[in-house]
């Protein structure tokens, strides 16, 4: 149920783990906050920046991905000016009820997946690859998508199959992989391997068209490894938050709420990546607004 927001006056409709989505004059606010997120749990502390990052460079692979899939985004800049930088003016959408995911690189939970049985959500894989190989060729390897505080899990096509129809796993299927090539191309040019990245899409309009929403090609949809220190057999060197990732997963935490306050010296070493991956990928330096495209 939404309710009013006395600080902003919109009607609020509903918070993500980081994002934040408000209705005005029919349309949705997505604003993209400062929080970060691990293992399904939002963190205390926030990293400056991150919500503008996150939305400039949303935007700048919007622009890029436009002739594979169409996109959500309305307008960078017709937005109640408290959220000027980081949010969009979106059009509603029915979401997909699956996180689409397309691997490049095995890492994270898929590394972990296949060293039990040689696959990744059902997709079998040769023998002998190690932590940060990269597959022959882009996988898909959809989640749940599971309410805050709770965690995805993997997901096989044939499950994918049963919950959305055939038709319309095929479409996620292909436009997930299309995306993923697309931004690993580009990334490529600029010294960035795309490990991996997550996609929303939802359907559009009575012709129920699949478009793509939320963000896109981030640090926190994707992981982001400098092309020049790859090294598979070990972690890699990340412009994402799997900084904070393997922090929190050396802290003692046992992952679930409430989480730790970040340490000062993460949470700067966290900016600096995200305005690294930013400024390698765009070209532009960050000065806390959009690309010039």
């Amino acid at each position: 149920m939404s309710k009013s927001v006395p600080a902003f006056g919109l009607p609020h409709v509903y918070s993500g783990k980081v994002r934040d989505i408000y209705e005005d004059r029919g349309d949705l606010i997505l604003v993209a906050s400062d929080r970060i997120s691990v293992f399904d749990t939002v963190l205390p502390t926030p990293i400056p920046d991150k919500g503008r990052i996150l939305t400039a460079l949303s935007l700048w692979w919007f622009e890029r991905l436009a002739d594979l899939v169409p996109n959500h985004v309305i307008s960078a800049t017709d937005v109640p000016s408290a959220f000027a930088g980081r949010a969009i003016r979106c059009r509603r959408l029915e979401m997909v009820p699956v996180e689409c995911v397309a691997r490049g690189y095995l890492t994270g939970s898929g590394l972990a997946e296949y060293e039990k049985s040689g696959t990744v959500c059902g997709v079998s894989l040769p023998a002998g690859l190690v932590n940060g190989s990269q597959l022959p060729e882009p996988i898909f390897t959809p989640t749940t998508k599971a309410p805050v505080g709770e965690h995805d899990t993997a997901m096989t096509y044939d499950e994918v199959v049963a919950k959305v129809g055939a038709d319309t796993a095929e479409d996620l299927r292909r436009l997930t992989v299309e995306v993923y090539r697309r931004g690993a191309a580009l990334a490529a040019e600029r010294g960035i391997i795309i490990a991996d990245t997550k996609i929303e899409l939802g359907f559009a309009g009575p012709d129920r068209n699949l478009v793509l929403a939320d963000e896109v090609l981030t640090p926190d949809s994707s992981r982001f490894w400098p092309a020049e220190t790859w090294q598979p057999g070990r972690a890699q060197f990340a412009f994402d938050k799997q900084y904070v990732r393997d922090w929190a997963a050396s802290s003692g935490w046992n992952k679930e709420p409430p989480a730790p306050e970040i340490p000062p010296q993460v949470v700067e070493a966290t900016r600096d990546r995200y305005v690294e991956a930013y400024e390698r990928l765009t070209g532009e330096t960050w000065s806390g607004g959009s690309p010039a495209g």
